[in-house]
């Protein structure tokens, strides 16, 4: 016991992360990793002096288990002769609503409740339980989601609180295992409370802790966890030059040469000025903006970005029309992250929601049905263009859409303001007017597909 102490006491004072004699909010959930966080401040706390209190937030998810979790945590701090603060909150209302997952959801509440508890009374830095297998399980959630560096480097150390700025987040136990705390619990004879939810494999940090991470150790690398924070370490640590030669370059003020920036500065400097002008700096829109100046990006119904050549980008409304001189050169992506949305391009507007399944409905005017994998996270709304090439469903192989129109009686006039919609690696999968793209239907492998409407309106 007392070398774990030692350990987390090393750690705290090479990183500076406390002062002698401050005040120290811990968020404490009832379970083992949490009470043992609590168990070894206050020891060590006698020590330096720190003023500690309790917070505790009741997710009310798993209802009498969630309030006799509260019950333990309240009675854990009396116990320790220390003030406790318990928030609640509606986890699945807020999920429904703002259409998050329930991890989600439960997150923001959290953090909400946890800042303004710091706030009220008076604690600079609020500690967090957070572990090394936490940060394994963490990366693996956010390379399947397709994070960049800045994401794969995972949790801090330190950090300021999502909700407050003014607010420090501090995690004393990342060095340690979850198999260190437990035998430090056992040992120190410390109780706590099993979440049952742990075990459910509907959740993915949950599928990754008890299926990938344990196949990996075993067939992989017996060493995974190592293997991991190194590679968190080398991206973070290349994710923190690129964003500090990006906000070096911002704060020339944006002039030329932007083109000429590597990548990943480029990127950085856009994901910058989208959160300055508090935009989602996803993937699909960095990435859309990088790629060409002048292209519109819609980010609602309502409001797009657009690049310039210097690299600045400007707010507008996304095009109402792009028929007559230069529409061949108009275009508007639209971003797929959220599982249903709506957009207009031209004279055409579209909306969009992702099922579940792989079932094919009956024909439908002006309805169509395509695999989400294969449209990948956004796609790109134009019109047609000399040299188009598209794959009609039931055709063997690419022809020239000059062709297709043409064999479709389609007048020379009008062809110019149909739209084309292109998938992320650029091919056509949708022509107004014809048949969807062969390598889009949806098939028996498919496991999610984008529902597809539009209505043309004249005039």
């Amino acid at each position: 016991m007392r070398a774990l102490l030692q350990r987390v006491e090393r750690s705290l004072l090479d990183r500076q992360l406390f002062l002698p004699g401050q005040r120290l909010l811990v968020a404490v959930s009832g379970g083992v990793d949490s009470m043992v966080l609590l168990h070894l401040l206050m020891r060590l706390s006698r020590r330096h002096g720190w003023c500690l209190a309790v917070a505790h937030f009741n997710h009310q998810l798993r209802g009498r288990s969630s309030d006799a979790d509260e019950r333990f945590v309240a009675q854990a701090a009396a116990a320790l002769g220390l003030e406790c603060h318990v928030g609640r909150g509606d986890v699945r209302a807020l999920a429904r609503r703002e259409r998050l997952s329930i991890e989600q959801a439960a997150r923001s509440l959290r953090h909400k409740f946890l800042a303004r508890t710091a706030k009220r009374f008076k604690f600079p830095t609020i500690a967090l339980a957070h572990h090394a297998d936490d940060q394994v399980e963490l990366f693996f959630i956010r390379l399947l989601r397709g994070a960049g560096g800045e994401g794969l480097a995972g949790m801090k150390w330190r950090n300021p609180s999502p909700e407050d700025a003014t607010v420090e987040l501090i995690r004393p136990l990342l060095a340690l295992s979850k198999r260190d705390l437990e035998r430090f619990a056992r040992q120190a004879k410390i109780a706590f409370r099993e979440d049952n939810s742990n075990r459910s494999t509907d959740i993915l940090r949950n599928r990754i802790r008890h299926r990938l991470l344990p196949q990996l150790r075993r067939e992989f690398q017996p060493a995974i966890a190592a293997v991991v924070a190194r590679v968190m370490d080398i991206a973070g640590a290349e994710a923190e030059l690129a964003a500090a030669q990006a906000r070096s370059w911002l704060q020339r003020r944006i002039s030329t040469g932007f083109d000429r920036l590597p990548v990943a500065v480029q990127r950085f400097c856009l994901k910058e000025q989208l959160l300055r002008a508090k935009l989602t700096p996803d993937f699909v829109t960095v990435e859309a903006l990088r790629r060409a100046a002048g292209v519109a990006v819609a980010i609602s119904p309502t409001l797009a970005v657009v690049r310039d050549a210097k690299g600045q980008l400007k707010r507008m409304r996304p095009p109402a029309t792009s028929s007559g001189a230069g529409a061949d050169r108009a275009e508007l992506l639209l971003n797929l992250t959220d599982r249903s949305g709506r957009g207009r391009f031209a004279a055409v507007a579209f909306e969009w929601a992702k099922l579940r399944g792989n079932r094919r409905p009956a024909p439908r005017p002006s309805e169509e049905h395509f695999d989400a994998d294969k449209l990948g996270g956004g796609i790109v709304l134009r019109h047609w263009r000399a040299g188009d090439r598209f794959r009609p469903i039931g055709m063997a192989r690419s022809v020239k859409l000059q062709d297709l129109l043409t064999n479709a009686k389609i007048p020379r006039s009008q062809r110019g303001q149909l739209v084309v919609a292109v998938a992320t690696k650029g091919d056509i999968f949708w022509v107004e007017g014809l048949r969807m793209g062969e390598g889009f239907k949806v098939a028996s492998a498919t496991r999610e597909r984008w529902r597809w409407r539009w209505h043309r309106s004249e005039g």
